[in-house]
């Protein structure tokens, strides 16, 4: 772990980009903005810089050849976003097994531009009780970082202005692929 450390904080210096925050040791890790490829990249840095290291959920196309290997060897875990339930049912029930648990989730779903953000990470520290973390890529500053941590309070509006605010300075590596932090159950 200790050369992971290292090699982390050793590749952000070199690249002049700035570590803001702790890593927690357990609980749900946003990642946002997700406006590029080198979000992995990125969310790895953070966490190894930190000692931590975290799974990630990431798209099971990815999964192909040897990028396959490597993502599952740095903690990442493939979803098929058509069928995700088994695998969202065996990440809750790891997490309330009393161990460390740290997933990280890119919420936006995607590194293009929607209209909303996916749920899923907000579902999962709600079923676990794990604090929900927000993890950010801040291109205009070149700062990766960790900010506050929360329990989600069941008012959904609410959880997300808190989202909102901490990401309104926020801008990713691709500002014009920047998602508005929303969830579509805030209209409901």
């Amino acid at each position: 772990m200790r050369v992971r450390r290292v090699l982390a904080r050793g590749i952000l210096r070199a690249a002049r980009w700035r570590l803001a925050g702790d890593v927690p040791r357990s609980g749900i890790l946003v990642g946002a903005p997700h406006t590029s490829s080198w979000d992995w990249l990125a969310m790895l840095l953070i966490s190894w810089a930190n000692g931590a290291r975290p799974q990630a959920l990431i798209s099971h196309t990815f999964f192909k050849g040897p990028v396959g290997w490597v993502l599952r060897s740095t903690g990442g875990i493939p979803l098929d976003r058509e069928n995700p339930g088994a695998t969202i049912r065996a990440l809750v029930t790891e997490a309330q097994s009393g161990e460390h648990f740290l997933l990280a989730i890119a919420p936006e779903g995607t590194r293009y531009k929607g209209e909303y953000w996916k749920p899923g990470f907000y579902r999962i520290a709600q079923q676990t009780g794990l604090p929900i973390s927000l993890g950010f890529v801040d291109g205009t500053t070149r700062t990766l970082g960790i900010g506050p941590s929360f329990h989600p309070t069941g008012d959904v509006t609410k959880d997300m202005d808190v989202v909102r605010t901490f990401y309104a300075d926020k801008h990713g590596i691709r500002p014009e692929r920047r998602t508005e932090p929303r969830l579509r159950e805030e209209s409901d």
